[in-house]
């Protein structure tokens, strides 16, 4: 099935230029054409003030900086930005470390380099087809990091049930939203 996103704003930030233009290419590919780009964190910031993605794609490293840190910026609403909006992290650096923390700032979806039109799809339908809901915690805010919702096997200990089987009939429902339409 093919997704439309045509309608989609998205903001880039990678310090490459080349980077821009291979996205700008790909993203060109799956119609999506209002796309802004950054080469720092400081510029992505001032690009929001007037400019408001649906989906942001940032590099882990931006120059000096962490794209990370942009993120846990717009999480925290420091930007002045919806926190809510889903985030793509490339990388290079495919190590668990910088994976664990990307997860951790609240990203939605994390996307090896070299980019593929392919796996790019993929992580728009993720984040269009199923949303995750997100959390706040004391030390978290953003998408709920758990990707499988399985129902519980074995002794509940928690409520009014006076220490039942959980029997796996009840499954956590999240609701299918979406604002595009299969093409």
């Amino acid at each position: 099935m093919a997704y439309d996103f045509s309608a989609l704003k998205v903001l880039v930030v990678d310090d490459n230029v080349h980077m821009h233009q291979i996205l700008r290419s790909i993203l060109g590919a799956m119609r999506i054409t209002d796309v802004m780009f950054a080469v720092d964190v400081k510029s992505a910031a001032e690009e929001m003030a007037h400019f408001r993605p649906d989906i942001i794609i940032t590099d882990v490293v931006v120059g000096d900086q962490e794209g990370l840190d942009l993120i846990e910026k717009v999480r925290k609403g420091e930007v002045g930005f919806d926190p809510y909006v889903p985030v793509i992290a490339l990388t290079g650096y495919t190590e668990r470390r910088m994976i664990t923390r990307a997860r951790d700032v609240g990203v939605h979806e994390v996307l090896a380099k070299p980019v593929s039109i392919e796996m790019l799809y993929q992580r728009l339908v993720n984040i269009t087809t199923k949303p995750r809901p997100f959390i706040k915690s004391e030390g978290y805010f953003g998408p709920c990091r758990r990707r499988q919702v399985k129902a519980f096997q074995g002794r509940e200990k928690r409520g009014q049930d006076g220490g039942q089987e959980g029997g796996g009939e009840e499954e956590l429902a999240i609701p299918e939203v979406s604002d595009f339409e299969a093409a």
